[in-house]
């Protein structure tokens, strides 16, 4: 990877995140993917980042796997492997200049998604738990997970509906996302997206993931995550429309 100083600090930080997204503070995972498509070509970015994420995805699973409501995986996940099935078609069909705005675009719109997140932790929460709710964010989840690495925001409406407290939560998303990521290898692989060069930059990557994961567990207890969230969602919202931009 040919990268300069800032471009290196840039993959670090992502790295970071990528960690302490998956224990404990989910708000900071939407910056990365921007990031990363910032510096590498936004195919490989997502190949890139996939790794990290599983890496991250077993700390995660290690620390609350006890948590974890598996009634709530089994509805999900028939849909989420479908929507990964679909978005590796619309992968293979895409070219790097036209996945950049993609991303830039499903990140802006995880934001929104956010912002609706936070509408439902209001008195009185409207949102429905049917089959057809559990379908429809289940293929939502798939597809923009296997084009771009960015389907918490959606996992973490579906996890909110389910009335999980806080440590069910996180581990019936780790488990989730676990799961799924690992799905998404082979076709990553098929694409060319995930290579013996990649694998070997994201060795390099992996301690940051580890600090990232030890870090989130025990910044959550002292950093406001109202506050948080907000500050790296505008952020996010800077690097999805520099993004679009550079389009």
């Amino acid at each position: 990877m040919d990268l300069n100083t800032t471009q290196w600090a840039v993959a670090v930080v992502s790295a970071l995140m990528i960690g302490m997204a998956k224990t404990g503070l989910p708000g900071v995972g939407i910056l990365c993917v921007p990031l990363m498509a910032m510096i590498l070509p936004s195919k490989a970015s997502t190949g890139i980042v996939l790794p990290m994420l599983i890496f991250a995805d077993v700390f995660a699973v290690g620390y609350y796997h006890r948590h974890a409501v598996w009634p709530h995986l089994v509805r999900l996940m028939p849909w989420a492997l479908a929507g990964i099935i679909l978005g590796y078609f619309i992968m293979g069909q895409i070219s790097d200049a036209q996945l950049k705005p993609i991303i830039g675009i499903i990140v802006l719109a995880m934001l929104g998604v956010n912002c609706f997140r936070d509408y439902l932790n209001s008195d009185n929460p409207t949102i429905p738990t049917q089959w057809q709710f559990a379908a429809m964010l289940g293929l939502a989840a798939g597809v923009t997970t296997m084009l771009a690495n960015a389907a918490g925001p959606i996992m973490i409406i579906y996890l909110l509906a389910m009335r999980l407290p806080k440590n069910e939560f996180i581990g019936t998303g780790a488990w989730y996302f676990l799961i799924l990521n690992w799905v998404k290898v082979p076709f990553s692989m098929h694409l060319g997206l995930i290579t013996a060069a990649s694998l070997k930059f994201n060795l390099i990557l992996f301690p940051c993931v580890a600090i990232g994961a030890a870090a989130g567990i025990f910044l959550l207890r002292w950093i406001p995550q109202k506050i948080f969230n907000f500050a790296v969602q505008i952020l996010a919202v800077l690097a999805a429309a520099q993004m679009l931009w550079q389009a």
